[in-house]
């Protein structure tokens, strides 16, 4: 009995125990909180991870590598997600068509069931962003006048303020938002493709992410204040302002010279 006293009140208990907390708390969050590649694979079933690998060695693999680990000319894939996939080949940017500074998007390649296939596989090399759920890109659950202070803040100064696109350096741009689904912003924000940063929940939340989508989606229900002028901003409406009313000023003092004359 002396000896289990002795041992319970070891100096090195404390740490032992400290230590054993702590693995369970891990153990207990990784059963509650499931990764994200898990979470793409829950509904994903053996034969869709089994197609997705015959579809990326076939049309991905010679850029990326056999083994997604990527190659001189492309990035490697482990770790990138199933959000990155679902955007990337579901805007037709991937396969890319030409090399250049940007993947462009183009008509889609792929159906919808051979891209879930090519995302549940390649969530299965390494966690990484889910494809967002509908309730998640919902714009009519967003706040637009939220997002409008977020998006101006974190994008309007590529996008243009109103999400029409813009120019960026080395032959880049930032695209035109409006035609772009939901779940591709979502994703675009959750996994920053090209030269976009990566807006994790910790920039943004879920729900600031869907107020910025609903504030996407209002801009392209036209402008409430007649021609939107390519909602090219303050720049360019004072252009046209300048080049209009000069014009129209100009045409009359000709006209009123040419009266009096």
């Amino acid at each position: 009995m002396k000896a289990l006293a002795a041992r319970r009140h070891d100096r090195r208990a404390p740490a032992m125990l400290l230590l054993l907390a702590l693995l369970l708390v891990g153990a207990v969050y990784a059963v509650v909180a499931p990764s994200s590649a898990e979470a793409v694979t829950k509904t994903a079933t053996a034969d869709d991870i089994t197609a997705g690998e015959k579809l990326f060695q076939a049309n991905c693999s010679t850029c990326h590598g056999p083994s997604a680990s990527g190659t001189d000319s492309a990035p490697s894939l482990i770790g990138v997600g199933a959000a990155a996939v679902d955007f990337q080949v579901g805007t037709g940017r991937m396969p890319m068509q030409m090399s250049g500074p940007q993947a462009q998007a183009k008509p889609v390649q792929f159906t919808d069931e051979q891209i879930g296939q090519l995302a549940a596989y390649v969530a299965t090399l390494g966690a990484g962003p889910a494809i967002p759920t509908a309730e998640m890109v919902d714009p009519a659950l967003g706040n637009p006048a939220s997002g409008m202070a977020l998006f101006r803040t974190n994008c309007a100064m590529c996008h243009n303020a109103a999400g029409a696109g813009g120019a960026l350096s080395q032959g880049k741009f930032a695209p035109n938002l409006w035609e772009t689904t939901p779940t591709h912003l979502y994703e675009a924000m959750l996994t920053g493709p090209q030269s976009m940063p990566v807006f994790n929940d910790a920039n943004l939340t879920p729900e600031e992410k869907r107020d910025i989508i609903a504030f996407i989606d209002e801009q392209g229900e036209g402008s409430p204040g007649g021609l939107d002028l390519g909602s090219l901003g303050p720049v360019s409406e004072g252009l046209w302002a300048w080049v209009v009313g000069l014009g129209l000023l100009l045409g009359i003092s000709v006209w009123i010279g040419a009266k009096s004359s």
